[in-house]
């Protein structure tokens, strides 16, 4: 059987034939396609606005850049990808990292409790972790409450809802970022993109996308002016292409994911391989995590991750902890409390989880993984 990964791209005849057509077009970067994507993923989330962007990263540059000031305290979770935090860095603000939940996302109660000791504290920015999407009763109480301007990062969670609210729908948010990383749910090869309600973020997020330049109809045919520092992270035309044509597949992506947790949950049912969070049907399943208590067998976790690679099983870990990465501890992190994030890192990994995993596949790595944990 060939090596099967944690995740990757589903790409059909369809979206091939959508970038050729661009190819043959007269415009393969900022054309049509690019608005014709943007429209279309504010239409699919419920969202007034969307800003296409070169990857994830960038988005979440940008809108730092709009949502913080210099030296702003922003809450924020250890377990995700170093972009989210790395974004409050960009804009010369400082990440304050909170403890993780049971299901991996950030713990709005920790939350609270910073907010109620300092009042300085002025943005929240939270993973939907896997994709499962953070608790929108609980943002929307913060929000109220205390007045923080609050990011979704959903770069993970794309599909996925949360009482009739969707992903990107910013209800109770001021934006929300995506990304289209060909292991995410749908891809551009690289690509993001930024969600909000406001106009002014909007209209700011397209100035900085494209080198903080404005040109306005009262200028002469070649002027125009710049305004801000800007940065190029434009997207192409062909890249968009292909985002439409994903985008038309994404409900059957999403509802493939949830096929493959429902399998894994019922054979993990009642052994010492335990679902991060039991399924419910409104994650969109970018991930699909496991806990294993390593401290009750013989073989440990990187003994784990070789023998199934060497079966041909990418199994893969989301995330080290942020704060203890080795730039972070020169900064001064790495000594916070986060026992849940601690416990998550010794005994949490990702699954092959992915719209074109195959049952025999699923069944192979299913197996694979108890003979390795009951062998040892």
């Amino acid at each position: 059987m060939d090596f099967i990964p944690y995740g990757k791209q589903s790409i059909t005849q369809e979206d091939v034939d959508a970038v050729v057509e661009v190819l043959h077009s007269d415009y393969l970067t900022t054309g049509p396609k690019v608005k014709e994507f943007e429209d279309a993923i504010a239409s699919y989330c419920g969202a007034s606005y969307c800003v296409a962007v070169s990857n994830g990263t960038a988005a979440l540059h940008l809108i730092s850049l709009v949502l913080l000031q210099k030296g702003d305290k922003v809450l924020t979770t250890p377990n995700s990808f170093l972009a989210t935090s790395n974004s409050i860095l960009y804009a010369g603000a400082h990440p304050v990292f909170v403890d993780i939940a049971e299901d991996g996302n950030i713990d709005f109660d920790a939350c609270e409790t910073m907010l109620q000791k300092d009042s300085s504290i002025k943005a929240l920015y939270g993973v939907a972790f896997s994709g499962n999407m953070l608790n929108q009763k609980k943002l929307r109480h913060l929000k109220q409450k205390y007045g923080i301007t609050i990011l979704e990062d959903n770069a993970h969670a794309i599909g996925a809802e949360y009482d009739g609210i969707k992903a990107g729908s910013c209800a109770h948010s001021d934006a929300s970022i995506f990304s289209f990383h060909p292991v995410k749910h749908l891809t551009t090869a690289e690509g993001g993109a930024i969600t909000t309600n406001s106009k002014e973020i909007y209209e700011k997020l397209l100035v900085l996308r494209n080198h903080g330049m404005v040109k306005t109809p009262d200028m002469k045919p070649w002027e125009y002016e710049m305004r801000e520092l800007g940065f190029n992270y434009r997207i192409t035309d062909l890249q968009c292409a292909l985002g439409v044509s994903q985008l038309q597949k994404l409900s059957s992506f999403v509802q493939r994911r949830k096929e493959i947790a429902q399998v894994y949950d019922a054979s993990f049912a009642g052994s010492i391989v335990k679902p991060l969070y039991t399924f419910h049907g409104k994650s969109s399943y970018h991930l699909y995590v496991v806990k294993v208590d390593f401290s009750q067998l013989s073989l440990s976790k990187e003994q784990l991750f070789m023998q199934l690679r060497e079966r041909g099983i990418g199994i893969q870990l989301h995330y080290m902890p942020i704060n203890k990465q080795p730039y972070y501890r020169s900064l001064g992190y790495g000594a916070e409390e986060t026992p849940c994030m601690d416990m998550y890192y010794e005994q949490c990994f990702s699954l092959p989880m992915y719209a074109a995993l195959t049952q025999e596949q699923q069944e192979y790595v299913i197996q694979n993984l108890f003979e390795v944990l009951t062998n040892d």
